[in-house]
């Protein structure tokens, strides 16, 4: 990490870190004391803290970065998001998805009850993780033998949910280079499946179980398909933190769950489909610079985020000066190498999160073996699990 760099995230990666540990305190204690009584009580807590802890990166993209999301979507839909449960599928396509899919969950207003399929090392990650694991984030293993049923059974843990959740599934398994695509070609090829140009190909035995136990409960699927304009930059962490701006072109279709097909290998079918689909609505982006099939929806800049973020920068800066008032930390040698420790840990947690969401220090693709042109699941194809 440059120093210049280093000097903007460390600030603000000791702003996130420090009130992201209150708020695991909190939610460890809730844990504990309040959930063994009442689930939904706990749910409730929860969903307040990690709000007010994921607004903090909220703040990043709207205010600090200026990131512009532009949602693509009819009105319809628009009026339901954040009043239904919803399973979310998207492509993988920048280092920030996820943190675009936070912006449309707080604008819908349910940004404390968003989870996702992640990879099982997210959960380790110091604050960020740990607030996914006490949010009830599912995290896989990349072993359909080992995730078959903690799928199953983070699924079926939904459905007495008190509050509407959207559940984020990258289908894909992995986040888009040209050298996952290059490999996803070779694959389609030898497959006899449909070439991508824009997209991987799905992973379908999430999505497939996915709708199979949640069926039931959760009455719509959010089609997703992210684009980044011609004129913007790649959205990163890095330029993020940096506070440099980018565009966002968000496309959202709504399916009824119902609609949807009832064998598994119908379920796996429409999914592919739709990644054909979504391909096509790539190109199409690609010559328009612009998703012309729905209209453009306002969603705003909320001052929610700013508030949290200022009331954060208050509480840690009054209390950061009255231990030092009282410690006299600064007016040793043993005090001044203990922070210059926590500040150097704080820069190698910041540098740890922001590798984590690059897209080259993913699982590499790797080439496979030509396979019988009814294969259609892409086992091998060195994509990761989930993330």
């Amino acid at each position: 990490m440059a120093l210049p760099a280093a000097v903007v995230i460390v600030p603000l990666g000791l702003l996130f870190f420090l009130s992201g540990l209150i708020i695991n305190f909190i939610q460890a204690i809730c844990f504990v004391l309040i959930r063994p009584l009442s689930k939904n009580t706990y749910r409730t807590i929860n969903r307040a803290l990690v709000e007010f802890l994921w607004l903090e990166l909220i703040w990043v993209v709207d205010w600090w970065a200026g990131v512009k999301v532009q949602l693509f979507t009819d009105r319809d839909t628009l009026r339901l998001l954040g009043k239904e449960h919803a399973l979310v599928i998207c492509n993988h396509r920048s280092d920030i998805d996820w943190l675009v899919g936070w912006v449309l969950a707080q604008r819908a207003g349910c940004l404390g009850s968003a989870v996702a399929v992640m990879k099982k090392s997210s959960k380790v990650l110091p604050v960020i993780g740990w607030s996914m694991w006490f949010s009830e984030y599912l995290f896989l293993e990349r072993s359909w033998a080992k995730d078959e049923n903690t799928l199953k059974s983070g699924l079926l843990r939904l459905k007495d949910f008190p509050r509407p959740f959207w559940l984020a599934l990258f289908v894909e398994g992995t986040r888009f280079t040209q050298a996952k695509l290059l490999a996803a070609q070779e694959y389609a090829a030898s497959a006899g499946l449909p070439i991508p140009r824009n997209v991987l190909i799905p992973r379908t035995k999430g999505f497939v179980s996915a709708v199979s136990h949640m069926r039931s409960f959760v009455p719509a699927v959010y089609d997703i398909t992210l684009a980044i304009p011609k004129s913007s930059p790649q959205p990163t962490m890095l330029r993020l933190f940096k506070g440099q701006s980018s565009v966002v072109h968000v496309h959202l279709k709504r399916h009824l769950m119902k609609d949807l097909p009832e064998s598994d290998d119908a379920v796996a079918q429409w999914c592919r489909d739709v990644f054909v689909a979504k391909d096509a609505l790539l190109d199409k982006h690609t010559i328009e610079d612009t998703f012309s099939d729905l209209e453009l929806q306002d969603l705003g800049r909320p001052i929610k985020s700013l508030v949290v973020v200022t009331f954060w920068a208050c509480l840690l800066v009054f209390g950061v000066l009255k231990f030092l008032q009282r410690s006299s930390l600064l007016s040793s040698w043993k005090g001044i190498v203990i922070s210059s420790s926590a500040l150097a840990v704080i820069t190698v947690l910041m540098h740890i999160l922001i590798r984590f969401t690059q897209s080259e220090h993913s699982t590499p693709a790797k080439v496979v073996p030509a396979k019988p042109k009814n294969a259609v699941e892409p086992s091998e194809t060195g994509q990761e699990k989930q993330q």
